[in-house]
């Protein structure tokens, strides 16, 4: 299951989470500030993400810049602890999956992120089992052959 790391305050953060709800995708919602992240969540986000601490540390932010602290200088434990007590240096949000992180809010990068997730979702938006299948806004992001939407119509008719 893809987890969401969130700050309350984050206009990004809940972007990402009505969207996941929107497209029906299942989410474990993680708030950075309500408990201490674990070694292992932060090791995992570091391996993922493909630039490092480049990718989910804003080194714009108010701790980074007032005690003029390099990333870069750090080692991963350094790092890890650093994080652990300085949640809000971390960017928001930060999907993670079995695979990957995608940091931010953007719906498109999102779809390209989330492609097994969305196939799950695509299973319970069928004909079969969603009576309004033909006016749901979820056939809009499949594609779909004439003979099945006509299947589709043809139940509604019925």
């Amino acid at each position: 299951m893809i987890k969401i790391y969130v700050s309350p305050s984050c206009s990004s953060c809940r972007k990402v989470k009505k969207w996941f709800d929107e497209q029906k995708i299942p989410y474990k919602e993680r708030n950075i500030f309500n408990a201490i992240l674990d070694e292992n969540e932060l090791k995992d986000m570091l391996t993922k993400s493909e630039n490092g601490t480049e990718d989910i540390i804003s080194t714009r932010s108010k701790i980074i810049k007032e005690q003029h602290v390099n990333v870069e200088d750090m080692t991963l434990n350094e790092m890890i602890k650093f994080i652990q007590k300085n949640p809000s240096i971390l960017k928001r949000p930060i999907m993670v999956d079995d695979r990957r992180i995608q940091v931010g809010y953007n719906s498109e990068e999102i779809r390209t992120f989330i492609p097994r997730a969305r196939r799950l979702a695509d299973l319970y938006c069928s004909p079969e089992h969603c009576e309004n299948y033909a006016n749901c806004e979820h056939i809009k992001d499949k594609i779909v052959a004439p003979d099945d939407l006509s299947k589709t119509e043809n139940k509604k008719e019925n």
